[in-house]
């Protein structure tokens, strides 16, 4: 069985094409520039070739992008987008057009002059071209995808407030990681950018998504050390995301979400602390910046951290040294690839005819 997992961030894309014939250290790995990444580069050719920008294609990651975009617009140069792209930008369409994009049907798009640049977070055929070039095969089973989504959240209402409280009402329906996993048509509607990230891999098998913040947890289990302890904290430090979660294994305690950049390694410090000790308040994080924070099982409460505290994430470098003490978890000797290791889990969760293949190769569920 092949499945080809894709972990979708802001800084990177993380790929694993999983074969079950074959060892997880010989599967093949890719950490890619990410796909918003992708795209302000290519905005900013256009700034610095002061040429219009042409935005097609669907809902993806922001960040970078809209980054470029605006540096593009700073610039005094046109933009201009479809529907569907410039709704990576805000869901509000009309906020997309005080910000000085002109939207355009998809036929006016085509007529324009100036640098196209399509936004989607699934680019199969850059990923096959990869593949191909080295001689692998590029057929596969099935994909296992991630991304942040922070939902389309209604008017007057924070998306930071809308996408916590996704997480807050996943847990307190069922407390395992595994309950973010979900095959393609069971997404929520107001995942907007999730919808659109699974639709464009319609045609290619099943498909599963999961949130890449529990993803990332769920993968860092996967670490001998980390799984084998009997409760742990486990902090994914993301490029633009932080999420901590205090567990015993799949089942959690309490988490909290955060910005990466908007938080000093004293305050990861301060965070994890009170998290740990269930006094860590959802005030404290919001009002901070961040997203939130839930406590749903108050009886896992500690004065001091639990003995493993591990970190994930291509940031984790912000809290080394610092009185955490933690362990940089490496699960499979590949820590940028542990959220694909999630995905893998959460596929195998929604599809259970996989479920035997991924056991083998990634043993029994932490």
């Amino acid at each position: 069985m092949r499945i080809l997992a894709i972990d979708m961030g802001t800084g990177t894309q993380d790929i694993l094409l999983f074969d079950s014939e074959r060892p997880i250290e010989n599967c093949v790995k890719m950490v890619m520039p990410s796909a918003t990444e992708i795209a302000a580069r290519r905005i900013r050719h256009a700034t610095l070739d002061h040429v219009p920008v042409v935005l097609t294609g669907v809902i993806a990651g922001g960040g970078p992008c809209s980054w470029a975009l605006e540096d593009h617009i700073r610039h005094g140069l046109p933009a201009f987008a479809t529907p569907d792209a410039a709704r990576t930008f805000n869901d509000d369409l009309d906020e997309v057009r005080a910000s000085g994009v002109t939207i355009v049907s998809e036929d006016e798009a085509r007529a324009i002059d100036g640098e196209p640049v399509e936004l989607r977070d699934l680019d199969l055929e850059a990923i096959r071209g990869a593949l191909a070039a080295f001689d692998e095969p590029v057929m596969f089973d099935g994909l296992a995808l991630g991304c942040l989504d922070h939902g389309d959240a209604p008017a007057g209402v924070s998306d930071r407030l809308f996408r916590f409280e996704h997480l807050r009402r996943t847990v307190a329906a069922r407390n395992d990681l595994l309950a973010f996993a979900r095959r393609a048509e069971d997404v929520e509607p107001y995942l907007t950018r999730a919808r659109a990230l699974c639709g464009s891999a319609l045609g290619e098998g099943d498909v599963a998504f999961m949130d890449t913040g529990p993803a990332a947890a769920l993968g860092a289990l996967h670490d001998e050390n980390v799984g084998a302890a009997g409760e742990q904290v486990v902090l994914n430090l993301g490029n633009m995301h932080l999420l901590g979660f205090h567990l015993r294994g799949r089942q959690v305690a309490s988490l909290f979400e955060h910005h990466t950049g908007e938080v000093t390694s004293a305050q990861v410090e301060q965070f994890t602390h009170a998290l740990a000790a269930g006094a860590l308040t959802h005030a404290e994080v919001f009002e901070s910046k961040g997203h939130g924070a839930y406590h749903h099982d108050r009886s896992i409460v500690r004065a001091t951290l639990p003995a493993m505290v591990a970190a994930t994430g291509p940031q984790r470098s912000k809290i080394r040294g610092t009185s955490l003490h933690p362990y940089f978890a490496a699960p499979f000797g590949d820590m940028m690839i542990g959220g694909c290791f999630g995905l893998l889990r959460a596929y195998a969760e929604v599809f259970p005819g996989a479920r035997e293949a991924v056991a083998a190769r990634l043993g029994p569920l932490p």
